[in-house]
């Protein structure tokens, strides 16, 4: 990296704890800490983040269909700082969703982009621990509910993970590459991660496109979801989740990167070995925090706000019974072009 780093070994993964990184100016309404955040922070999981206009705009995974108000709860904050949940984009599960995948209770780890003139919210439909699962798409005009034309249309299922197949169709993130090809990453343990085309126009996989590209794979454990990709200068990066979720205080989550110079990979580490045999850089660890309090730091979104960068994730708070909680913070990179997360 043209610099001294301190290297270690944690569950396999080499950690690099890398100097800070010169951020230029930083205004004073920017989280330029996670622990400045301040309002309804939680329950968040698995956050997926935009910004239209002044307004940011936060969804998150609803779990069960029982907690109010609607699936796939909003938040919005104008600052980065201080959250509000405002109502939800479903107000019950979609039919073709309880239809598709029996026993399902909620909607899980949404994204959200802008493309084609409108708001894609892609969603995951499953049960815990199975590989029978499905991406839908919502989409709507506007994220502003007091604009003229707000309102969510549910447009069907994406894509499907037929039971006993060898790959999980959850976790969707949408990317558009640098020539304005449209991708859908996807994918949670099984063969890891996957990338398919999506058609511009429909948000949907192009007709006669059934080709299911590889990204990203680990093995014993095959722990790794979650995809989000970004370009920054000459490469991609594809962050993802390792391990395990869900367990609160003792979640053991944690975030990796790897980067490209083709949307397609191979995404590599910094000593150029490859996400497909399991490396990655670390990007977020419970080790990494000296206060002991955010566990299972993992699931993130990347957003990019004028001159700067926050990485966006949920983590487990030991000192609150293991919430999962909203955090960001400001993501800076190396001279070399890797991220840091900021303290």
């Amino acid at each position: 990296m043209g610099m001294r780093h301190l290297s270690a070994k944690i569950l396999g993964v080499a950690l690099m704890v890398m100097p800070a990184v010169a951020l230029g100016q930083v205004p004073t309404n920017a989280p330029g800490s996670a622990d400045r955040l301040m309002g309804d922070l939680s329950p968040v999981h698995d956050p997926a983040i935009i910004k239209q206009d002044d307004t940011y705009y936060l969804f998150v995974t609803t779990s069960r269909e029982d907690q109010p108000p609607g699936l796939i709860h909003i938040r919005t904050s104008k600052d980065l700082v201080t959250w509000t949940k405002i109502g939800a984009v479903f107000t019950a599960m979609p039919a073709w969703a309880k239809q598709e995948i029996k026993g399902t209770t909620g909607l899980w780890a949404p994204d959200i982009s802008y493309a084609n003139g409108q708001y894609r919210l892609y969603y995951s439909v499953s049960t815990f621990g199975s590989n029978h699962s499905a991406i839908g798409l919502a989409t709507t005009p506007t994220l502003d509910p007091a604009a003229p034309g707000y309102g969510w249309t549910d447009q069907g299922r994406v894509i499907v993970s037929p039971r006993g197949g060898d790959y999980n169709a959850i976790d969707p993130n949408a990317f558009i590459d640098a020539d304005g090809k449209n991708w859908l990453a996807f994918g949670s343990f099984w063969t890891g991660l996957k990338l398919i085309a999506i058609d511009p126009a429909t948000g949907k996989r192009p007709v006669g496109d059934e080709k299911v590209l590889a990204i990203a794979q680990r093995r014993n454990p095959g722990a790794i979801e979650a995809p989000f990709l970004i370009r920054h200068g000459d490469f991609y990066y594809l962050f993802a989740s390792n391990d395990f979720c869900c367990r609160g205080a003792n979640s053991s989550y944690y975030t990796v990167v790897g980067r490209s110079k083709a949307v397609t990979g191979p995404y590599v580490d910094y000593d150029g070995k490859p996400m497909m045999d399991g490396y990655a850089q670390v990007v977020l660890h419970a080790k990494l925090d000296p206060t002991n309090r955010w566990r299972g730091p993992g699931h993130v979104a990347v957003l990019h706000d004028g001159p700067r960068d926050y990485i966006v994730y949920h983590a487990y708070d030991a000192r609150n019974k293991g919430r999962p909680t909203l955090r960001i913070q400001l993501l800076g990179w190396t001279k070399d072009g890797w991220p840091v997360a900021q303290p």
